[in-house]
Parts: C-alpha cells; structure tokens; sequence
C-alpha cells in the first residue's frame, strides 16, 4: 500500500518559489528550511520570522454547554477564560496519559477554538466528540476552514502595526482579537512557540498568500524572513517549550512533564480526573524522572532517543536535542533520575555513539527573552 499524499498548505506554491526544502510532516508537506536554518533562528531573535502553521488542527466548540464540555474533556478551568483570552492546557485519556498539548481560545460566550498540534488533531478531535456526549455543544472540525500565519521576534508588533488599527498594544499575551490585517479579515492572537513575542494571524485559506505578501512586503526594512520547521523547533527547544511525541505522550501524565500547575481539580468532574489526583500527590514525593535541560561541554549533538549516563548507568533519556543558535553550544532536554535532576548535578552525560560526553544540568528554559 502507498503511503496518501501529503496535504499541501494554501501557501505551498510560495514556499516552493521562495526555494523551500520540503518535508513530510504530520501528513502534511511543509517548508523545512528555505536557506540556512541557523540564519533563520537569528532572524526570529534579534529582528523577526514568517512562519506557516496551517498544519496546525482547529476545531471549534460551540453551543450554549461549551464551556462545560471543555471543562469535562480537558484538565484545564476553561469556563474561567475571559471572551478574548486564550489558555495552554492538555486533554488526557482517563489513566492521565496525555493526548495533547493544546491553545484554547474563547471567542464568544458561547464559542470556542481549540487548537490541536497537526499530528494529534484527529485523536483530539474523536476524543472531544465523544466526550460531548449529553452537553448541549457542538464539536467542529474547522482544519479546512483557517490558514494559520505566524510573524515571531522582536520586530513582529510594528510589522503588524503598519498593517492594522487593531489595538496590538492592549493585546495581551494569550489573547485574541478579530481584526483587519492587510485588508484579510482574521483572528489576531498573541501566542507562539518561539520563546519571542508575536503573533499568530488565522485566516481562511484564500486570504493566505495575500497577507503572506503583504506582512513580508511590511518585515522588508526591518529584516523579516521566512521560517521553516526546523528552525521552530530550535526555537521553542531553546525556549524549553514541550514537543508532543518528544517531551509529551499518552505514556506521560501532566505531572510527568513537569506541567502539573495546567491541572485544575477544583472545577469538578473530568476525564483522567481520579488518576491524575494520584499523579499529583507522587508528584510531590519526586517522581521516578524529572524533565531538565543539559548543555553540552563539548561539540557533539544529542538526539531524542540517546541515554543519559551518570556513575556507570543509564540515569534517563534525551527526548530533543539540537545545536542552539543563541547558546553556541550543542542543547538537550532529558528526563532524568530524580536524584540527578538539580542544577549544577555534575558528572552526567550522554551516550552518543558510545562516548559518553560530559553535560551540564541545567534549569528550563534554556533562553528566556528580556521583556
């Protein structure tokens, strides 16, 4: 059996006349690199990055119950989400393994969108169905019906100014607003997964090329670039911000991951609620590994996968690694031993290739932005 084709974003023909390597991702085929992929990771740091998301999974809820069902589906208080605000929360499968990691957005009253990563948005958008069973709301997938374009790094807020009267400065982050950007009707979130301020612009997919050119036509002066996903991951790796299927997976529980605080039990019933009571009160007598960063001493690469080494043994495992831009120095996260897990922990390393290379544990983020 062949494999289905990729399905390509509204802006797939831009990418390919700007020079893009492309490459399959979550079924979809998207812009790697279009140049140097280090450049480009600078470029979002110091000035700013175009970035298409349209991979992303949307779906909207909607319906005089909403605000119950999300409550009931995911481990978040989202009934308490202001109309115009935005929460990072997780939904999990009744064991308090995590399904995804996921943005909700609280557009009205009685509507709300939520945003899946690409590779989970069918298992999220199954789960949320189910789980509206004897809610008077309404579960919508809405993947066909957004673009999503993201303008990250310091230079973002004018590039968007000069192309909107939205009110960007009272936009707070993990907030929304409908505006007019470049003349393209959209939803104007302040959200990313960069480490860096900016914004994430959804529109349908007819107004994508068109607001794509017109925020690059906007970034030109002030060194705008586009992005592909491999500088995003270094990005948000450097930002220490969880990957799903890396930091995060149906084996883990929020509290696993370190992200115990997204769980919010005082809001009554939900699905994995029992479990991840239990996980919550392990959680505070160490669990069996803790999430950490580690710095390479040396030039090597670490890669998800490899073993983290200390006294002789294997003491846990990289989920992602990648040389940083902004560090210079080769970078991990790594879930660990407890007892290895402190800052300043010497004596750890990573088996790569079979030398073991010294690393220092180190506090996440590994790089946070001065505001």
């Amino acid at each position: 059996m062949s494999s289905p084709e990729p399905r390509l974003t509204a802006l797939d023909a831009l990418h390919r006349s700007l020079g893009a390597t492309m490459t399959d991702f979550a079924g979809w085929d998207m812009p790697l690199r279009y140049g140097s992929e280090r450049d480009e990771h600078n470029a979002v740091r110091t000035k700013a990055g175009l970035f298409d998301l349209s991979h992303m999974g949307e779906i909207t809820v909607t319906g005089p119950q909403a605000a119950q069902l999300l409550n009931f589906a995911l481990v978040g208080n989202i009934a308490s989400v202001g109309v115009g605000r935005a929460r990072y929360t997780m939904i999990c499968r009744a064991d308090g393994g995590i399904l995804d990691d996921l943005i909700v957005y609280r557009l009205d009253e009685t509507e709300y969108m939520v945003v899946a990563n690409a590779s989970n948005a069918q298992v999220v958008l199954d789960a949320l169905t189910e789980r509206a069973a004897g809610f008077d709301a309404e579960v919508r997938d809405d993947r066909d019906a957004y673009a999503l374009i993201a303008v990250q790094g310091p230079e973002s807020p004018g590039i968007l100014a000069s192309l909107t009267d939205a009110d960007l400065d009272g936009l707070k982050y993990y907030a929304g607003l409908p505006g007019t950007v470049a003349g393209v009707p959209a939803l104007i979130a302040r959200t990313g997964y960069t480490g860096e301020d900016g914004f994430e612009l959804f529109v349908r997919p007819e107004y994508a090329v068109e607001l794509w050119q017109a925020l690059t036509k906007a970034g030109e002066g002030v060194g705008l670039v586009p992005c592909g996903l491999s500088c995003r991951d270094t990005l948000r790796l450097e930002a220490g911000m969880p990957l799903y299927g890396h930091e995060l997976s149906a084996e883990l529980t929020p509290y696993d991951a370190g992200l115990g605080r997204v769980v919010k039990f005082d809001k009554g019933d939900f699905v994995g609620r029992a479990a991840l009571r239990e996980a919550a009160e392990d959680s505070n007598h160490e669990g069996p590994r803790v999430l950490v960063g580690l710095i390479a001493e040396g030039r090597r690469v670490p890669r998800a996968g490899y073993a983290v080494v200390a006294e002789g043994k294997v003491i846990g495992e990289v989920t992602s690694g990648a040389p940083s831009p902004t560090l210079g120095k080769p970078i991990a996260m790594a879930y660990v031993d407890a007892m290895y897990s402190a800052p300043g922990t010497t004596g750890v390393g990573v088996d790569i290739r079979g030398s073991h290379e010294p690393y220092e544990v180190v506090a996440l983020p590994f790089y946070k932005r001065q505001k």
